[in-house]
């Protein structure tokens, strides 16, 4: 019965089905306003429970202390008041992480280059971000193959391209045809040439945090980023309870800059912490307490953003894993600790662990991003393309990951109750036994009734072996060539493209040309 009701379905939409297709397929670049929440977030954790975690990760920062392998971080803690013990362990009274972690901003405004695509996070506000630093991606032809300069290009132009995404990120692959002591000049470059979204800023040293700070007041203009975030750093802890050299100075440029930054542990469960969920997020959360401190010593109320890296490790193989049960209840209550605080928080979105874009990089991703959303997180990273652990990013992933992206921001907004009237009045319109498919609210309202995938197939088997049988891979690639010959450049001024070319050139004649980051030129 079911069966057949479908079919009849299926015949009776044929007359009209070409000219929704046009509509659905046609590339939309308008992206969306920040993602507002009308859901419920998920606390799994009672009142109680949060207090134990807390109460746990103080524990942590008083008597275990966390080291800080930089010699400015040391002299600054000491300052706080501190107490530094064998050289580089700092143990952190609680009353005085609860102080410095109070200034922190509960919200962000970022301006982008185009003021209608400026966003906003914290509360119940999010954006989703694309994934960042894959050394290999998945080409056009789905090869798997090393990056160039080029590809990066190709991924900001995509980025630019996608409704569901709020940023164009930073070095979404790594540009293997441009030396590393330059790289974070041509990335910053492009981010900020092939899109006029918002845009992260790389942290690989603090010389190359300070360059790309410097190319953000060019294209913002002198002082603008002193009250204006524009750009967002991230600094990994390495867990267990470290924080070395590279990233603190990385996260002191931001910082005095007034630019956001992700303070992010990065947690392989079972490996880097504890073998036990509550226990991770204890230990993770007095790490992110440390660093999200460590920020307003080096300038008090600057915006920094609760961060996390989530992953789960083989104990057969030692593999990082995507997608499991533990990693969602761990956005749970990562979640729950950061309103705690009242702090924004970072999580991680459509990860995949899978070789190829399969069913298995599907299933971990879709896993993954339920959790995420229904926690409550602001800045949704890796939004887009993740897969092999990150190893790579997939083209076709990216697009059908940023679809995904524009879903789940339509099922997160909520129940929309605008026209309930005026649809309860097709009811007696139409009547026992009709159909709505010519209801004029039906047609005044199909297009945003119901999310259309451009990209997911629901036609008739028939149909679908008239269109050549493609699957989802091709049929993303295939999106993807058109959307890339379809791009737009918004072009910058031509005044500060020409000053920001000059400042790579300089810079790139000051920095050796060296196979290693540049920390001292």
């Amino acid at each position: 019965m079911e069966a057949g009701m479908t079919a009849q379905l299926l015949l009776s939409r044929r007359g009209g089905r070409e000219a929704r297709r046009t509509i659905r397929t046609a590339p939309k670049v308008e992206m969306l306003p920040t993602l507002k929440r009308g859901l419920p977030v998920v606390d799994p954790m009672d009142p109680e429970q949060v207090e134990r975690v807390h109460e746990a990760s103080l524990a942590i920062l008083e008597e275990v202390g966390v080291v800080f392998r930089d010699p400015i971080a040391i002299e600054d803690w000491r300052r706080a008041g501190a107490d530094v013990r064998a050289d580089d362990r700092v143990h952190l009274d609680r009353g005085l992480v609860m102080e410095l972690i109070k200034t922190i901003p509960p919200n962000v405004e970022y301006f982008a280059r185009d003021p209608a695509k400026n966003v906003e996070l914290g509360g119940d506000k999010s954006i989703f971000v694309p994934m960042t630093g894959a050394p290999y991606m998945r080409d056009l032809d789905d090869l798997r193959r090393g990056p160039t300069i080029a590809d990066l290009g190709t991924f900001h132009k995509l980025a630019h391209m996608m409704p569901a995404l709020h940023s164009s990120a930073h070095h979404i692959v790594e540009p293997m045809d441009i030396v590393v002591a330059h790289r974070h000049l041509h990335i910053t470059y492009s981010s900020m040439k092939h899109s006029d979204k918002i845009f992260m800023g790389m942290t690989t040293s603090p010389k190359n945090a300070e360059d790309v700070l410097d190319m953000c007041e060019i294209l913002f203009g002198e002082g603008f980023l002193e009250k204006h975030a524009v750009t967002t750093g991230n600094c990994n802890g390495n867990s267990p309870l470290v924080w070395d050299q590279v990233m603190l100075g990385g996260m002191r440029a931001f910082c005095r800059r007034n630019q956001p930054v992700l303070c992010s542990p990065f947690v392989l469960g079972g490996a880097n912490t504890p073998a036990s969920t509550a226990a991770a997020v204890a230990q993770l959360n007095a790490e992110a307490l440390s660093a999200l401190a460590y920020t307003q010593v080096v300038r008090k109320g600057c915006p920094a953003i609760y961060g996390h890296y989530l992953s789960t490790v083989s104990m057969q193989s030692g593999a990082p894993m995507a997608g499991t049960p533990e990693i969602s209840l761990m956005n749970f209550m990562i979640g729950q600790m950061a309103r705690r605080y009242n702090v924004p928080w970072r999580t991680s979105n459509l990860l995949g662990g899978a070789k190829i874009f399969d069913a298995q990089a599907g299933y971990e991703s879709a896993m993954t991003m339920m959790a995420v959303l229904m926690s409550g997180a602001n800045y949704i990273w890796h939004s887009a393309g993740w897969n092999e652990a990150g190893m790579h990013c997939s083209i076709a992933k990216f697009v059908v990951d940023a679809e995904v992206c524009a879903m789940g921001y339509r099922m997160t907004q909520g129940i929309q109750w605008d026209d309930f009237d005026e649809a309860l009045a097709a009811v007696r319109d139409v009547g026992p036994g009709g159909h709505y498919f010519g209801h004029p609210h039906t047609q005044a309202n199909f297009e945003k009734a119901f999310f259309i995938p451009k990209l997911f197939d629901n036609n008739s088997i028939e149909q679908w072996y008239a269109g050549g049988s493609k699957d989802i891979k091709q049929r993303a690639l295939d999106h993807a060539r058109r959307l890339l010959a379809e791009y737009e450049e918004p072009k910058l001024d031509v005044a500060k493209d020409e000053e920001l070319r000059a400042y790579i050139d300089r810079r790139s004649r000051e920095i050796p040309a060296v196979e290693a980051l540049n920390e001292e030129y």
